[in-house]
């Protein structure tokens, strides 16, 4: 059984500590038969740790990716089960959401969920009540290049470059539709944080 959180924790995570030159790229909406298998090769490529924030459906649906994220030694995040509005469902339909994605993921890992991520980012009171009883903590970011809205390659990846410092947590997504701009934008600015003396870390 989780642990309730205590306050400290109970807040969304939007940054990493400055003190050192590193980032967390986070993948979120997947898994995604067409566009995970790209994004985990894009991050396999340089060494990178990712954490994916996965929406239980689609994780129930493909087993074979769920474990594919794990086995390369990523993080595997509650995204809900099914990305709905949190903000106006009842506090007992936001627990079954929250609480069959971590047993999906615990099931398929055999370790326990940690880390959720509200759809859209939308964080209200209640889900916050949830996350703590289920010992669930928050994770929002500080870079949104906005690439579920495909505005293009080249402009994802200058959004990212443009705006990533020490600490930063990147978004993207993996499913949800389209995703190969992401994946193509992974592929352009993964190198270039690399070759701007980054490091790259999964919250623990």
């Amino acid at each position: 059984m989780s642990r309730a959180l205590d306050p400290a924790e109970n807040r969304p995570l939007l940054e990493l500590s400055r003190e050192r030159r590193a980032v967390a790229i986070t993948v979120d909406d997947g898994p995604d038969p067409r566009y995970t298998p790209a994004v985990l090769a894009a991050l396999r490529r340089h060494g990178i740790r990712a954490t994916f924030f996965v929406v239980g459906r689609n994780a129930a649906a493909h087993p074979a990716l769920v474990r594919a994220i794990a086995d390369e030694g990523h993080h595997l995040a509650n995204h809900s089960w099914s990305h709905p509005d949190l903000r106006h469902l009842p506090e007992a339909q936001v627990r079954a959401e929250l609480q069959r994605t971590s047993e999906l993921l615990e099931k398929a890992t055999g370790r326990a969920t940690t880390w959720f991520r509200a759809p859209g980012g939308d964080w209200a009171p209640v889900t916050m009540r949830v996350c703590s009883a289920l010992g669930l903590r928050p994770m929002g970011w500080s870079v949104d290049p906005a690439d579920w809205a495909r505005p293009g390659t080249a402009k994802i990846t200058s959004r990212v470059l443009g705006a990533v410092r020490p600490g930063s947590i990147v978004l993207n997504h993996d499913g949800g539709g389209d995703r190969s701009q992401t994946v193509a934008a992974l592929r352009a600015y993964l190198p270039v944080l690399i070759d701007r003396g980054y490091a790259f870390t999964a919250p623990p």
